[in-house]
């Protein structure tokens, strides 16, 4: 399998040797391009995301989805992303300035910080600390707060409401989240990202790890579905009675910074996901199938990771657009008295069949 840490490697030497550079010139070279790789990805996969959940939605309401710009409405999305650049962007006159206008990047820069620690390839890591579970929880909870302020610093009822529902949602799945990935890292043996994926060299976690792996996947999906604000967890973004939520008062690319994010959350958790428990960019290997596994070998990691990441979206948005949305009672209801207490059990179960070899 093709390890892109030789084009990393070989750019790096470009930059140092060839051209003469120092360390200070070569590490800025490199990390801007690396901002400007990141940035290009998140909008083009925001870009797909978008058009693929108008056509899925499409398909589950036996539609068409959209069809008159461009051949079945591929260029919708560009029509409706010159639209949002150009709108105005106004202000509340009552509002609180400061939060108003930080909730939009504090979202976009959770968003984009997670998206960093995706790992696509073998040697295509962005981020990739010996704490790297922990340090990718953290920054993903900054997202929190931009929901928060964003419906506090409008000075709208209805976002105040829809920011309180958001932040009480996000902040009890995200201990689910927690304690899934905990699970993972318990089997793996360590926190990095590139550790966990090598360490399902011989088999994806959710075949190693028997039935408590299994549940942590499925629990991991439910509880990313929620953090995500998606359906039928978007109680945050309920129309009917909220308007748009806590992005209400929000134009231009203030409301675009959401818009943009929440589609990308969607990737950052079905890739997570992905890599935690089905390998990441590893393909599939079998034991003792010597000849399938150099097959699968031959397909390019990035191939992988993308496959899986959106097979994975495609399962999230087939529940979105199944399941009816819930109320708040029922939301909170089952994170304290059914997925928490599942999850934490399930921990112990996995940290008991590491510690008497239970798993392949």
């Amino acid at each position: 399998m093709f390890d892109f840490s030789i084009v990393t490697s070989w750019i790096d030497n470009l930059l140092r040797n060839v051209c003469g550079l120092g360390d200070f010139w070569s590490i800025l070279i490199e990390c801007v391009l690396v901002g400007v790789c990141i940035l290009t990805a998140y909008a083009l996969i925001a870009i797909v995301l978008i058009f693929m959940e108008r056509k899925v939605c499409a398909y589950f309401q036996c539609r068409l989805g959209p069809m008159r710009v461009g051949p079945w409405g591929i260029f919708q999305v560009f029509a409706d992303v010159v639209k949002m650049l150009i709108k105005e962007i106004f202000g509340m006159d009552k509002s609180d300035k400061l939060l108003y206008y930080i909730a939009p990047f504090l979202v976009i820069i959770a968003s984009v910080g997670t998206f960093s620690f995706l790992p696509w390839n073998k040697g295509c890591e962005v981020l990739d600390f010996n704490v790297g579970v922990f340090f990718m929880t953290a920054v993903s909870s900054l997202g929190i707060l931009g929901i928060f302020l964003a419906g506090w610093g409008s000075n709208n009822k209805y976002s105040v409401v829809s920011a309180m529902r958001g932040a009480v949602q996000m902040i009890s799945y995200e201990m689910s989240l927690g304690i899934c990935l905990v699970t993972a890292v318990v089997l793996c043996g360590t926190m990095q990202i590139s550790g966990i994926v090598e360490a399902q060299q011989n088999g994806w976690l959710i075949f190693r790890g028997h039935l408590p792996a299994i549940v942590a996947f499925l629990i991991f999906l439910i509880a990313g579905n929620a953090e995500a604000n998606r359906g039928p967890f978007d109680l945050a973004e309920a129309e009917s009675e909220l308007t748009a939520g806590y992005h209400t008062e929000y134009s231009g690319m203030g409301f675009g910074f959401y818009y943009l994010a929440e589609y990308l959350n969607l990737f950052v958790i079905s890739g997570i996901a992905a890599t935690i428990f089905l390998g990441g960019w590893m393909p599939l290997h079998v034991a003792g199938l010597d000849g399938f596994n150099m097959v699968m070998d031959y397909i390019p990691g990035f191939i992988w990771f993308f496959g899986k990441t959106f097979l994975i979206v495609w399962l999230l948005m087939w529940i979105r657009w199944t399941y009816p949305r819930l109320r708040i009672d029922q939301i909170l209801t089952l994170e304290w008295k059914y997925i928490m207490p599942l999850a934490l059990l399930n921990l112990v179960v996995m940290t008991v069949c590491v510690a008497l070899g239970w798993h392949f």
